[in-house]
Order: structure tokens, then sequence, then C-alpha cells
């Protein structure tokens, strides 16, 4: 299946981190290692959170997929899509007024005299 292009996107960027040490079994390298990771997406009020594997890397990765499916960034991401079609239609029936027979004018152009 093809897609087009997006409307818009959300990257991490978008996003304000937090890094914890994360809890439970994990020994003295757990203890010592910021690796649990908080992903906010302030716009929708989501958040991610991971401490599943032991990099920093992964779990910001885990944390940013689970900000991504949140009901809260589902149900924001929905609006956002309606806002921004709706302003593209409101484009393209704008253009197409404007591209009416009587809005256009025509006009030759003699290369050889430089005049109309």
């Amino acid at each position: 299946m093809k897609r087009g292009n997006p409307i818009f996107s959300v990257t991490a960027k978008d996003c304000r981190w937090s890094y914890t040490r994360g809890t439970g079994a994990g020994g003295q390298k757990r203890n010592k290692t910021s690796s649990a990771v908080h992903c906010f997406h302030d716009p929708s009020g989501a958040h991610g959170f991971s401490q599943d594997g032991r990099s920093q890397r992964y779990n910001r990765e885990l944390a940013f997929e689970r900000m991504a499916k949140s009901p809260e960034f589902q149900k924001w991401n929905r609006r956002k899509v309606a806002e921004l079609s709706s302003r593209e239609k409101e484009i393209e029936q704008q253009v197409e007024r404007q591209m009416m027979p009587w809005n256009i004018k025509v006009e030759y152009y003699e290369p050889e005299t430089g005049q109309p």
C-alpha cells in the first residue's frame, strides 16, 4: 500500500526528555546509570516511560513509541489532522475561485517587438 506525504510529523525534538535510574533487579550497573527514560509530548499531554532495557538508547525508542501509542497522543493527533485538513481544503477552494475564467487575463507576447 502506497502512502502519501505526511500532513505533519512529530519527532524526538518535539518532546521533552527525562532520565532517571531504573528500579528493580539489575545490580550495581542499574543503580549507577540513568537508563530509565520519560518522554513527554507537551502539546498533547502524552507521556511514555521505559526502563525495560539496559541501554538508554533502547529505552528512549520504547518511551517514544509508548508516548505515540498513548490515548492522549492519538486524540491530539486526530484533532491536529482534522485542523490541518480543513485548512488545506480552504486553500484549495480559494485557489479554485481565483482560477475561474473571469479572474484570468491572457496576454500574448511578441518576442520580436517586445510588445504585448
